[in-house]
């Protein structure tokens, strides 16, 4: 059997995390190829897999025929159907925008946006074009959490009554490879906290109400001392279910339960069973005896990399088939209403309820 013709062509901004993109081209069954990149710092060594490569060494591994000047100049490519997006959180909004203006579809890292203005301005933008947008919550595609969304889908744990979701991460190290992180500064509401919040919404639905916390830990002097950086958030959804989400980016990392891979997880207590991150145990009222048993991840256990690939490949099919991306631009834009309320509640001290007004069904 020969390869599939890689007609696809994928141009990629920001080679840092976004180097991982860059192996599509090596998946011999897949229609994409990465034919452009763009970083505004081409000559830095880049992190991939831990070891140091400059972008020109990357383009040439991975047979990627053009390195653009300026992120115009990768646009005004003929031969991109679609850009994926992997810089700093404040340019995703005007690198949207001006893909979306040419013509081309788009893969965006999270968040989508870091403003409710922004959001509504891209959900606008990609409804008149009719081009497609996915928003790369890269948890979706994470083998661990796509066999607990099985589990859940499947019934056996029967109704949700309760939920908590967390991201808990040490910013310290991340900083010294990242320096926009504090220099622009990041806002670890849109770009942290949008993980457990969207990882908690693809089980429960739509949020109606948020009471939310956040402090400064102040473990690194980098980071602004009048930005906060750690979150306590209380959810309610539509459907009744009450959850809370922690959100901690400024604090000394926790013991190995909480490390990789468990950086980012998630706890779901339903009337039959209730799950935390890799295990799952039944209701022992129910039978005979408990059971408490690991859910094991749905195909090959994944690295952030084997997202990546994951979620590229899903585009393609949404491409090719012209299909819904799994988090499109109302889906992403639904995340930063959430985090956008969370912050007024911040600032007020009040419950906040979430805006309905990308939700299409209500």
């Amino acid at each position: 059997m020969g390869n599939t013709a890689k007609d696809i062509g994928l141009g990629v901004v920001g080679i840092g995390l976004g180097a991982a993109l860059l192996d599509i081209n090596h998946v011999a069954d897949s229609r994409l190829q990465v034919r452009a990149v763009y970083d505004p710092h081409p000559d830095r060594p880049h992190q991939r897999y831990q070891v140091g490569k400059r972008l020109s060494s990357l383009a040439e591994e991975f047979g990627v025929a053009h390195i653009a000047d300026t992120y115009e100049a990768l646009l005004s490519r003929p031969d991109l159907d679609c850009v994926a997006i992997f810089s700093p959180c404040p340019y995703h909004c005007r690198q949207v925008r001006a893909a979306l203006q040419a013509g081309k579809n788009v893969i965006v890292t999270k968040p989508l946006a870091v403003s409710l203005e922004e959001a509504r301005e891209l959900v606008e933008l990609v409804d008149r074009t009719g081009l497609k947008l996915l928003v790369a919550q890269s948890m979706r595609w994470n083998s661990r959490f796509r066999a607990i969304y099985d589990l859940f889908a499947s019934g056996r744990l029967g109704e949700i009554r309760l939920a908590e979701s967390y991201y808990v991460h040490d910013m310290r190290p991340v900083f010294d490879r990242s320096p926009w992180r504090y220099q622009l500064p990041q806002d670890f509401m849109y770009g942290g906290v949008c993980h457990p919040v969207d990882l908690l919404r693809w089980f429960l639905g739509e949020a109606d109400e948020v009471f939310a916390y956040g402090s400064h830990g102040g473990l690194d002097a980098r980071y602004p001392a009048d930005k906060h950086d750690n979150f306590i958030i209380s959810i309610k959804y539509r459907s009744g279910v009450i959850a809370r989400v922690l959100g901690a980016f400024d604090l000394v990392h926790p013991p190995s339960l909480w490390s990789r891979p468990s950086l980012v997880g998630i706890a779901l207590y339903g009337t039959k069973a209730s799950v935390f991150n890799d295990r799952v145990v039944y209701d022992s009222y129910a039978q005979s005896a408990p059971q408490e048993e690991a859910i094991e991840p749905k195909g090959e256990a994944l690295d952030h990399a084997g997202e990546i690939i994951g979620f590229l490949r899903h585009f393609e099919d949404c491409l090719v088939n012209d299909d819904k991306p799994l988090v499109d631009v109302r889906d992403g834009a639904q995340v930063i209403a959430i985090c956008s309320a969370c912050w007024e509640s911040i600032r007020s001290g009040q419950p906040i309820r979430v805006t309905r007004e990308f939700d299409l069904s209500h």
